[in-house]
This record gives C-alpha cells, structure tokens and sequence, in this order.
C-alpha cells in the first residue's frame, strides 16, 4: 500500500480515484497539477497542490504518484509528468483492475489497467502504459512505454508495439506484427 497523489483534475483524474478507493489498498492523499491549471483547492475533498512544488508538502520518500492522463499528444503529455516525478524522486504506483485477468506478468510503473482486460502469460508492459477497459493482450508480447489502448482492442500473439503507440477503440492487431513507434491507429 502506497500514500499516492494523482496527477489531473479531469474526468481520467476523478475515474482513477474512484478506482484507486474502491479497487485497491492504496490511499489516495491529494491531487496535483501544474499551478497555472489550480483554480480550487480542493478537489473530491482532497488537496490539491501545484505539481512545482508538490516535494515540499509531500516528500517522495513518503509518497507516490500516480498520473492516468489519457493519450493526448500521442502520450507525450503523459510521458513528460512520468519523467518530471521520476526526475524528482518519485516512484509511480500501477493501478489493475481486480477484475483484470493477468497471470505473472511484468507490468511497469504509472500503468492504468481497467477492467476486463485479458493479459495473456509472457506477455512484458512497459512503463506508463494505459489500458482502458475490455481489451485482449495476446501471449508473448510486448508492449513498449507510453502506449495508450483504448477499449476492446485485440492485440494477437506475438505482437511488439513500440513506444508512443495509440489504439482507437475496436482495432485489431494481428499475431507477430510489429507496431512502429508513434503509431495511431483508428478504429
């Protein structure tokens, strides 16, 4: 269990608290966004501190953070507060569903795994990846940092995707394709 503070104040922000409280031991402690985006100091009754100075009040020895953005900039904004929390000491917390099927998976850090997703075995996830709900991740796979699947897309076996990758809802992958970086593709 982690003392967490979730990066947004949007919709995604609001879903991955209401997860994280209902669906996990972590403890969600306070929000936080770039202080040119704070116009409350309160958000679903929790603080809300600006991210420049959120190591003052919250020490990343004591805390995690947890960023659900969605894919907006081909994951880019996502990808920039992951490195600026890393680069300030911060370990990111991952969030799956109970009501995901995984097996032993390696998972990375600051993933947004939603329910009903399938995750084959021997299939790696990188770092800062989203996976929005109903999705099918096919065995021995690989799915690169700073991807963005939205829901029920199939991804075959054997697939590698690279980084910056975004999958619109219902797109199919077929098995043993190779994905190149920066790739959208739509539903």
């Amino acid at each position: 269990m982690a003392k967490v503070i979730i990066f947004g104040l949007s919709d995604t922000a609001e879903l991955a608290y209401y997860y994280l409280k209902s669906d996990s031991l972590h403890e969600i402690v306070a929000f936080t966004v770039n202080k040119s985006f704070i116009k409350e100091n309160f958000f679903k009754d929790l603080p809300v501190v600006p991210f420049e100075d959120i190591s003052k009040t919250y020490p990343p020895s004591k805390f995690s953070l947890f960023a659900p953005m969605t894919g907006k900039n081909m994951n880019r904004d996502r990808e920039k507060v992951f490195l600026e929390g890393k680069s300030l000491g911060y370990n990111f917390i991952s969030y799956i569903s109970s009501k995901a099927t995984v097996f032993d998976n390696e998972i990375g850090e600051n993933c947004f795994i939603l329910e009903d997703n399938t995750i084959q075995p021997f299939t790696k996830i990188g770092n800062n990846v989203v996976l929005w709900s109903g999705n099918h991740i096919g065995h021995h796979g690989l799915i690169k940092d700073h991807v963005f699947f939205t829901s029920h897309v199939v991804m075959s076996g054997n697939c590698f995707i690279e980084s910056y990758s975004f999958f619109g809802v219902n797109s199919t992958i077929r098995d043993c394709s190779k994905i190149s970086k920066g790739t959208f593709l739509a539903m």
